[in-house]
């Protein structure tokens, strides 16, 4: 069972629409859902509620110690109400996921992200979930920082509004441990890349074809305001 939902960001208004806060958007949508408010608690180093899910108790949390130092708040938590790392599930931003796509998983490394990172040192574990929002990759590694710190496009916002409400309806199952049922919800496949159009077969020369002047050379682009 998860009885710790963290989702990672940084706090103050200059990140809130930023890339990697996607784990603390999931985890407003969650709070919201249950009606669970989130409220600053300084001795574990973040935001806190605490919910009621058929009969269980289930902390929410948002540290507020920005994205490096985000173990500090989850660790602190889960000591303080004895939760065991496999209780956890951590919600974070994943740049190898396109917007619109997220996964499911248990353990593993971090790839990089300085809050796993951290998470990982303070928890003294890597036996934790996590839910892992698409963000999409800038293509270029020297421009991840910079990348992870911008707002999305409007397009890439809503695709990654989409997974988060998809998510949601998955939490039933991840608070329950029910992990092959909430993964079937959250997972998603690519879509099937496009047929290429059939070739034009050649006229042959009984064809009766127009002169230029009536049919125009060739076929015609279609109209790009059709």
């Amino acid at each position: 069972m998860i009885r710790l939902i963290a989702g990672l960001g940084n706090p103050g208004p200059e990140y809130e629409d930023t890339r990697h806060n996607a784990g603390f958007w999931w985890v407003d949508e969650v709070a919201r859902a249950l009606k669970t408010p989130l409220q600053m608690e300084r001795g574990h180093f973040g935001l806190l509620g605490r919910a009621n899910v058929a009969g269980q108790t289930v902390w929410l949390t948002e540290p507020q110690t920005f994205m490096n130092l985000s173990g500090k708040c989850v660790a602190s938590v889960a000591r303080f109400y004895k939760i065991t790392p496999e209780e956890v599930l951590v919600v974070h931003d994943e740049l190898d996921l396109p917007p619109g796509e997220a996964k499911l998983k248990r353990g593993g490394g971090h790839a990089g992200h300085n809050g796993l990172r951290d998470i990982h040192g303070q928890l003294g574990s890597a036996d934790y979930w996590r839910l892992r929002i698409g963000i999409g990759h800038p293509g270029n590694k020297s421009e991840v920082a910079n990348w992870v710190l911008k707002k999305p496009s409007p397009d890439d916002r809503i695709a990654i509004a989409q997974t988060l409400d998809r998510c949601l309806k998955a939490l039933p199952h991840l608070i329950a441990g029910e992990m092959d049922k909430a993964t079937a919800l959250i997972h998603t496949s690519k879509p099937p890349r496009p047929k290429p159009a059939r070739p034009v077969p050649k006229a042959s020369a009984d064809d009766q074809t127009p002169p230029p002047d009536e049919a125009g050379e060739g076929l015609a682009d279609p109209d790009p305001a059709g």
